[in-house]
């Protein structure tokens, strides 16, 4: 795997360019839309899913910005709002310092009204994006932790103090702000470790900007333990009080997952109490008991976030 880290396959993409989240049963999905623009990553996060998803691992970086232009004038054509995302298989912005890629794509939303393009990221590389005219339609989004994880669990990426210093650069240029707290992970002192997390977010960010938080906890297949111990046996993460749940993952015991919820949520109310909290695929009665309801219909949870979208990007709240 590390020789597959430092090997970069430039190619085309032969599969298809825009896709739906594969999701994963039984737990409630946001109906994101991938736009597939590479696979694996340079960065060595330990729970990392990618280790045990690609067969052989393979860092793939797809070439041709015209492979990417008329999908998406097909989705921008489309009668509803589309949050489009490129860090599902891969960190959208690890290329940034050497790919025009990203910065295609700000300019190639900035011109239509349906669609936001969402920039997930471990990495302080925005630079190039800067002084784009991005007409407000991306959103940047950094996945975070504590800095004890960020040491001990995320070899390579930035830290959390140099990712909300990129955060607060990204404000500063207009750009609408997100943040996913996944994997959360237990351990001695991480609920006092996580809500001091919070409050630096909101000593970078004013609240207005960011569009919403997901949460999820460490989960992870059976098979990526092994992969876990071989690769990190400084690792302490699978070793947790886990479960088998029902979309055969391992999951932290549920009452440990709502005590380690309801303890995050209540540190992000303290300071915006009408911020878009979602979880990352959970099921109802965490929802109900941390969050105080439940998405019951098919698509409610991607309704709510398109809503979210339309009313800090300026999407065409009308669809």
């Amino acid at each position: 795997i590390l020789k597959a880290k430092k090997t970069l396959y430039i190619t085309q993409n032969k599969g298809a360019v825009i896709k739906e989240c594969p999701g994963t049963s039984f737990y409630t999905c946001c109906d994101y839309t991938i736009l597939h623009t590479g696979t694996f990553c340079t960065m060595d996060c330990s729970y990392c899913i990618l280790q045990a998803y690609f067969h052989p691992p393979v860092l793939q970086y797809f070439s041709g910005l015209d492979e990417l232009s008329g999908p998406l004038d097909a989705a921008f054509g489309r009668d509803k709002i589309l949050r489009i995302g490129t860090g599902e298989y891969t960190d959208s912005l690890i290329w940034e310092k050497i790919s025009m890629a990203p910065g295609f794509l700000v300019k190639k939303f900035a011109d239509q009204k349906n669609c936001m393009l969402e920039l997930k990221t471990k990495t302080v590389n925005v630079k190039s994006l800067l002084d784009l005219n991005h007409n407000g339609k991306t959103i940047i989004a950094w996945s975070v932790n504590t800095p004890e994880i960020i040491s001990s669990e995320e070899r390579g990426t930035a830290s959390l103090i140099s990712r909300l210093e990129a955060v607060k650069r990204c404000q500063e240029k207009g750009y609408k702000i997100a943040f996913h707290f996944d994997p959360v992970i237990i351990y001695d002192g991480c609920e006092d470790a996580y809500k001091n997390v919070v409050k630096l977010i909101f000593e970078y960010v004013h609240p207005e900007n960011i569009v919403w938080m997901s949460i999820g906890t460490f989960r992870f297949m059976p098979g990526l333990k092994q992969v876990i111990e071989n690769r990190f046996p400084e690792s302490k993460i699978c070793y947790g009080e886990f479960i088998l749940g029902l979309d055969n993952k391992m999951r932290y015991f549920k009452p440990l997952r709502i005590r380690m919820y309801k303890k995050l949520i209540a540190s992000i109310r303290e300071y915006e109490p009408d911020l878009l909290i979602y979880f990352c695929m959970e099921d109802q009665e965490i929802w109900e008991k941390c969050l105080g309801f439940f998405p019951k219909k098919e698509g409610q949870l991607g309704h709510m976030l398109d809503k979210s979208a339309a009313l800090h990007c300026g999407l065409n709240s009308d669809l």
